[in-house]
């Protein structure tokens, strides 16, 4: 079986070819054309800006990655090589998913195959099983993007419960927040956890006297809270007031980068670890752009070692934390598995479908 993914949710244009065989995935092409610097001007995405943009580069990049595929041949065509269209339907933004969308309904049509609509919260998920067969369930997800941070309980494949979500800004839109108050620029996820890594005081730990590790202290919103939600929008607001007060913060980037990066990863690891004693599961997940932060995969991973050794932790390959399209066709590809395919006419776009 072979499936095309499409993902258009946001500023990146992306098709991907996998190639299922006994149940073992091999990704034939993954395409991502990137829109950053044409909204690095803008300070964050342009809507209207990224939908002209997919319109532009959606058909090549389709292309590019049927054509990467080994199995072409001029007699079969393109559409030979696809067995199923995968493609993303919701969240993101409505103008940039349309695009996507309705691309891939005019080559089911043309090409008379069957439709998959994805939820891109679960292509995230999804991007764990990517040559990955050893996922035991039942599972905890930690999706962490910029405009979601949650918590995904599943019990089996497709099975999704939400235990716990952000109240306000999602981990991905609080850093490109502090980068902006740092003055570093857009995006800001990578550019603040660069930085951190030039700090003179950096200790990962949930210390009890966090004065002892960190040059500045941040909060830890919502930790010792009885729940799994969380908030990160006073943490942000923090490291505003306190580079109001430090007339020297320009020197300090650096400590308030790697401050603001540690409370961010201490919250989230903290959550995390009670959700998975509490739910008693056998893996976790980390899943979503911010799953690309360098000290999160190894902060969590070592929290999970130490604190529950007998549960498994699984982490994607760099390539597929951001958005991309071979996640789509992974989730597209057990969605197939249980038949839940959409006749083109009637699959639409939910710009605020949740799991």
């Amino acid at each position: 079986m072979r499936i095309l993914g499409i993902e258009t949710s946001c500023d990146e244009t992306a098709a991907s070819l996998i190639k299922i065989k006994n149940g073992k995935i091999k990704v034939l092409s993954n395409v991502v054309s990137s829109q950053i610097k044409i909204h690095q001007q803008y300070g964050g995405v342009m809507p209207e800006v990224a939908a002209r943009n997919h319109i532009k580069n959606i058909l090549p990049v389709i292309n590019k990655a049927l054509l990467a595929s080994p199995l072409l041949t001029k007699e079969r065509g393109l559409g030979g090589e696809v067995d199923a269209i995968a493609v993303t339907r919701g969240p993101g933004l409505v103008s940039s998913l349309i695009i996507g969308l309705e691309t891939a309904k005019s080559l089911a049509y043309a090409w008379n195959k069957p439709l998959i609509g994805v939820n891109h919260m679960a292509g995230h998920i999804y991007s764990n099983f990517i040559n990955n067969n050893k996922i035991e369930f039942p599972a905890l997800a930690m999706v962490v993007s910029g405009g979601h941070t949650e918590l995904i309980l599943m019990q089996g494949h497709l099975k999704f419960k939400k235990i716990g979500q952000t109240r306000d800004d999602a981990v991905g839109e609080a850093f490109d927040k502090v980068g902006k108050i740092l003055g570093l620029g857009y995006p800001g996820g990578p550019l603040v956890a660069k930085m951190a890594t030039q700090a003179e005081n950096r200790k990962p730990a949930l210390s009890a006297d966090r004065s002892k590790v960190e040059s500045i202290v941040m909060p830890r919103p919502m930790i010792n809270d009885d729940n799994f939600d969380f908030s990160f929008s006073g943490l942000k607001t923090s490291v505003l007031y306190q580079t109001q007060k430090d007339k020297n913060y320009k020197k300090r980037i650096p400590d308030y980068c790697a401050s603001f990066q540690q409370a961010v990863i201490d919250v989230l690891i903290s959550k995390t670890i009670k959700a998975a004693k509490k739910y008693k599961v056998k893996s976790i997940l980390l899943a979503g752009g911010v799953a690309a932060n360098k000290e999160l995969r190894e902060q969590l991973g070592r929290a999970v070692s130490n604190n529950i050794p007998k549960v498994d932790y699984h982490i994607p390959g760099l390539q597929y934390t951001t958005d991309n399209a071979t996640m789509i066709a992974v989730a597209g590809y057990y969605m197939a598995k249980q038949k839940k395919y959409t006749p083109y006419n009637k699959l639409k776009v939910d710009c605020n479908l949740s799991l």
